[in-house]
């Protein structure tokens, strides 16, 4: 029997692939977006039953944490969005080998980071 296996192996010292580190961070950015969805519909009932209910929200939405919260949910949307067209065009056997999925993983990342950019130009998020 080998001894020489590690045994507290650091798993942030693991190099992934691209490929691998888009498809798990598509996986993470579907669970921010389930676990956040919720939240936005709890305010948008709030806002909905009274005008007092709606200038509670709006005070609330206009703290830079809430508007952390509302770039994130953006952020994952729109990388989930774009990971999970490239999950659908491979499923169509569209870019599925090896150099077209890294290739797409990358495309996926950089329109990711573009769109989320341009959503601080467009809003004026500072």
């Amino acid at each position: 029997m080998n001894k020489s296996r590690p045994i507290n192996v650091n798993p942030l010292s693991i190099r992934l692939p691209i490929t691998a580190f888009v498809s798990i961070m598509h996986r993470l950015s579907g669970i921010l977006v389930f676990l956040l969805i919720p939240l936005l519909l709890s305010s948008l009932q709030r806002s909905l039953a009274s005008p007092e209910g709606l200038a509670q929200v709006k005070d609330i939405w206009e703290t830079p944490l809430c508007r952390f919260f509302v770039w994130s949910l953006f952020a994952g949307i729109v990388f989930h969005l774009f990971a999970g067209m490239r999950h659908l065009l491979m499923d169509l056997h569209i870019g599925d080998s090896l150099c077209a999925g890294r290739w797409g993983a990358r495309i996926v990342l950089v329109l990711s980071v573009l769109v989320v950019l341009l959503s601080f130009w467009f809003w004026g998020m500072q």
